[in-house]
């Protein structure tokens, strides 16, 4: 058992040299990137190349779990709220560069232009709305879970619990598509079926967080922003450099929407990729719909908000946001810049003749993606899984010279394949699998540990045992960590549907459910318990119904149709009418009934406070 005032991760020397651990911890990761292009040079075979990379990486999380391990519950549920703003906002960044934002917005921007900056704007806006609205708040409360503050802020375990379900339903969705993207990477690179991979996925997953808890994964988490930016930003000044001459991507991304404009022009391409409102059904109604839920959904996400209760004060909370804000904004400035180039180089690819015999030679990384998965390249309307199908397919439609439009790549592969696709080194490949593995692996980390610390700490130990002591608690809690995650891996392997779908429902869900309770609850202090219960219930029943009834029907054997769109909204955005269904039912009822007492208003004044001492102190013992 750890020592939580030794010098491991977690206690006093670890943290003064947070500086030069994690300097040493980047040197040697590049280290390792020049070891693994000077083996690819010497004639090592991609497929070890693969292994060495995934299995590395994994290697390091893991090594820095086992040495996070502890069993003191202040150091389990919050890092012992010691973690400096800086390395606070790394962590919080990598905890947000979930799948969704590695793998699948990128993708999204190359398949809709335009129209997929709803999620750059929605997801960075809405840490605006956590910096100002709800996370220094909840960390001067001093909760160890979002639940936390609703028990205390609304008297009684009713908002508890209805906030542990909200809790659960969202981060649960949102799990999945994390493992889901591991799976992914570890079909393709690793060679292994995904039915497979996704257990394989998750067994990275659990070593990260099960033994050390929030403090184990704050500090494999920034380990894995390291990797994350330096695989994301490699493949982009590659293709910026080559394409351009100039290694900033971001301001050369004009050049690349030119010349995409204008081979889009030559092969008879009408619906532009910097035309808006024109990609995938997502008019103005639906592309504004869906900046505002992820805006909400941000500022309302259980395991975000846990990050800034690892801080030691209100003010480190404030300026974690601006780190966080900053770490993630280095990405999505550079994700459209990525989907530029890629799609620039995709179309290059398509005007040098391309044709269905030719395929295997000139684009050989789409068989073997295809090969990964036959969901994700779809040539002439049929899987691409070899040359004799890809001829058939295109026979039949007769299709002698594939255009654009012919081919149909998952927007889940883009990212990962666009070393391939521009060919460079297989090592760049391996590099980018590593840096999606770790965006994946740290938002799964973070989003279990969020779920089992509620059904633990807000379920087990507020609801059921108040006298358990530390060690049952966090056992209870690694085991229900355990089961939730194999649950969500056997969910993954049955592919939902894609990644940023996911994500978003998981937006929603928080949005429409928690969104009006914890913002009212600060911001409103006739706001009581009566209140706070019936609009969670309505706000998060509106939304759930919603998205369930027109994503899979009265039923999921699809014996019956979906539900028909209201209003034509997409059910991404489903707390559309979740969200202001809570706060009207919330507003409404606290009119009707009494009000809180002066004890509790009070105490609602001292936390907008930005000073003085934390308002709830936790038995640790």
């Amino acid at each position: 058992m750890a020592n939580t005032t030794s010098t491991t991760a977690g206690g006093g020397d670890f943290t003064s040299n947070l500086g030069r651990i994690y300097g040493i911890y980047t040197g040697g990761f590049i280290a390792f990137i020049i070891l693994m292009a000077i083996l690819s040079a010497m004639g090592v075979e991609n497929v070890v190349i693969g292994y060495l990379f995934m299995g590395f990486t994994i290697v390091i999380y893991a090594v820095i779990g086992v040495l996070s391990r502890t069993m003191h519950v202040g150091e389990y549920y919050v890092a012992g709220r010691r973690v400096p703003a800086l390395y606070n906002g790394m962590a919080t960044g990598a905890d947000w560069m979930s799948a969704a934002s590695f793998i699948g917005m990128a993708g999204s921007l190359y398949l809709l232009g335009y129209d997929g900056l709803g999620f750059v704007l929605g997801w960075t806006g809405g840490y605006v709305l956590v910096a100002i609205l709800v996370a220094p708040y909840l960390r001067k409360f001093g909760a160890y879970t979002v639940p936390d503050f609703l028990s205390a802020r609304y008297g009684g375990n009713l908002a508890r619990f209805i906030g542990v379900i909200v809790l659960f339903s969202c981060s649960f969705t949102y799990v999945v598509a994390q493992i889901f993207g591991t799976g992914l990477i570890s079909a393709r690179f690793l060679g292994i079926d995904f039915n497979v991979a996704v257990y394989v996925g998750l067994a990275g997953i659990l070593v990260c967080s099960m033994l050390g808890g929030m403090r184990a994964v704050t500090w494999t988490q920034v380990a894995q922003y390291i990797v994350l930016i330096i695989a994301y930003l490699i493949p982009v000044i590659w293709m910026s450099t080559v394409k351009t001459g100039v290694p900033i991507p971001q301001l050369m991304q004009g050049q690349a929407l030119a010349n995409i404009t204008a081979l889009e022009t030559a092969q008879g391409i009408t619906v532009h990729h910097i035309t808006p409102f024109v990609h995938g059904g997502y008019d103005a109604k639906n592309y504004f719909l869906l900046i505002l839920c992820l805006m909400v959904g941000t500022a309302s996400l259980p395991h975000v908000l846990m990050r800034y209760f690892t801080t030691p004060s209100v003010r480190e909370a404030r300026v974690s946001v601006a780190w966080s804000l900053l770490f993630i904004f280095i990405l999505y400035f550079t994700a459209p810049a990525y989907a530029a180039f890629a799609k620039w180089t995709m179309l290059d690819l398509v005007a040098s003749g391309l044709t269905p015999e030719n395929i295997a030679e000139k684009a050989g990384w789409m068989m073997r993606w295809a090969a990964a998965d036959n969901t994700l390249v779809q040539i002439c309307g049929k899987a691409a899984t070899d040359s004799a199908a890809i001829v058939a397919a295109c026979a039949e439609k007769g299709v002698t010279a594939l255009s654009f439009a012919d081919i149909n790549l998952n927007a889940d592969m883009i990212v990962l394949a666009t070393p391939e696709m521009a060919g460079m080194p297989y090592v760049i490949s391996g590099l980018v699998a590593a840096g999606g593995l770790a965006a994946a692996l740290s938002t799964a980390d973070g989003l279990l540990l969020a779920i089992a610390n509620a059904l633990s700490h807000d379920i087990y130990y507020k609801m059921i045992d108040q006298n358990a002591p530390t060690s049952r608690r966090l056992i209870v809690s690694r085991i229900l960590l355990v089961m939730v995650a194999v649950l969500a891996a056997y969910v993954a392997s049955t592919k939902p549907s894609d990644i940023l779908s996911m994500v978003s429902w998981a937006f929603s869900l928080a949005a429409g459910g928690l969104f009006p309770a914890l913002v009212l609850g600060v911001w409103w202090k006739r706001a009581n318990s009566a209140g706070a219960v019936a609009g969670m219930i309505a706000g998060f029943g509106i939304t759930i119904f919603y998205l369930v009834m027109t994503q899979y029907g009265a039923d999921f054997d699809k014996a019956t149709p979906n539900m028909e769109l209201w209003w034509g909204v997409k059910n991404i955005s489903s707390a559309t009418f979740g969200l202001p269904v809570g706060f009207a039912v919330m507003i409404i009822v606290s009119l009707l009934t009494r009000a809180p007492a002066r004890e509790m208003q009070d105490f609602i004044e001292e936390i907008r406070v930005p000073r003085g001492k934390q308002m709830m102190e936790e038995k640790t013992a």
